[in-house]
């Protein structure tokens, strides 16, 4: 398998801030329970349900995830931008020889209209996934780097036995990404084109 570099997704590849806001607002309309869409974006990272469980009690939360992954696709879509340097950073990962593999805490369906929507391509998508969670899909994928913006994403790295490629561009700083365990941290991704030609030498797929 040709080895690979891992994405997250929101705040690393695309800032999905602006769309996720209307999402919730919308939510908000919607179901009448108020969501501070400021706070909630400025957060971005864990699965949907730890976020809705500030805003709705227990039993009202798999109906608020169902309404809001309903409103997602006419509210967040079209919003939603590419992060600095997330095109090129996918050009030179592809440049280098190397697949990219996105793995993210977003519901599959939906990470995959952003990617559309921006034409940003990835040979493969893993959605669903957080943390610890995300190793597996990490290590079935053949990812060799993985590149996120949250702490998490830093512990899916090391559980998955692969370098963490941290940027500060979510709710993390650098400091909190190197404690998490990032062995690389930047403070976005235009500097990744360089860093990729520094560490993917002689990255076949028989390399360790």
């Amino acid at each position: 398998m040709t080895p690979a570099v891992g994405f997250d997704l929101d705040m690393t590849l695309i800032d999905s801030r602006p769309g996720i806001r209307e999402a919730y607002r919308a939510l908000t309309a919607r179901t009448g329970v108020h969501v501070d869409a400021d706070l909630a974006v400025s957060r971005l990272g864990p699965p949907l349900r730890t976020e809705l469980a500030y805003w709705f009690r227990p039993e009202e939360i798999e109906d608020a995830v169902v309404t809001y992954r309903a409103l997602y696709q006419e509210f967040a879509i079209e919003p939603t931008v590419p992060m600095k340097g997330a095109l090129d950073a996918l050009a030179a990962t592809r440049a280098a020889g190397l697949r990219v593999v996105v793995v993210t805490s977003k519901l599959g369906r939906l990470a995959g209209l952003h990617l559309d929507h921006l034409g940003m391509r990835a040979d493969e998508l893993a959605g669903d996934l957080f943390a610890e969670g995300k190793a597996s899909a990490l290590v079935e994928h053949g990812v060799r780097w993985y590149v996120g913006d949250h702490t998490a994403d830093m512990v899916a790295a090391r559980t998955a036995g692969v370098p963490g490629v941290g940027v500060a561009t979510g709710p993390c700083s650098e400091a909190d990404l190197i404690k998490a365990g990032a062995t690389y941290v930047l403070p976005d991704l235009t500097g990744l084109p360089t860093l990729l030609g520094e560490i993917a030498v002689g990255s076949g797929p028989a390399s360790g």
